[in-house]
């Protein structure tokens, strides 16, 4: 009967030393200052200003067509200009439609690439915890899921740290 009171002060020792490790990172700062999401954002920068260029070089290219058209059209006969005029619109057309599906294949690329890497973050920062240790680690962003945490909790830049220096490491 003695020795209940010493189990008993024994266990709630235990249990009072196995507190749970919580800490936060903000989303919103991770991912903006990931460099991999930064070496991202250039590579569809690019990719979306030769889109541009090529468009802009097109939509030239057919306004000259239809200039010298226009300027040609009055020396035409009724009939070969009504069917030059149709053949350049038709022309428009196909070219609006292109470049359309093109930037909408663009988009989808850049979309599934970002989605990609918000996962590899959500990833790491879940083996992040594990590796140290963490009983949960909260998401902090704009929508509010951490409304306060205190700032020796904040572990964005260790974590934003680490997630660089894994980054350079797969290069």
């Amino acid at each position: 009967m003695k020795k209940l009171p010493l189990i008993l002060l024994t266990a709630m020792l235990a249990a009072s030393c196995n507190q749970d490790k919580i800490a936060f990172v903000d989303n919103t700062k991770l991912i903006k200052e990931y460099q991999e999401k930064i070496d991202l954002e250039n590579k569809y920068k690019v990719k979306f200003e030769k889109f541009q260029q090529k468009l802009d070089s097109s939509s030239a290219v057919l306004q000259q067509e239809i200039q010298s058209f226009q300027n040609s059209a009055q020396k035409m006969s009724q009939n070969k200009a009504q069917e030059k005029y149709n053949e350049l619109m038709q022309k428009r057309q196909q070219l609006a439609q292109q470049f359309q599906n093109e930037e909408q294949l663009l988009s989808q690329e850049s979309g599934q690439a970002v989605d990609s890497l918000v996962k590899k973050v959500r990833t790491f920062v879940k083996d992040y915890g594990k590796k140290n240790g963490y009983t949960y680690i909260l998401a902090e962003n704009e929508g509010g899921n951490v409304f306060y945490g205190e700032n020796s909790k904040d572990i964005t830049a260790d974590v934003l740290r680490s997630l660089n220096t894994a980054y350079k490491e797969e290069k």
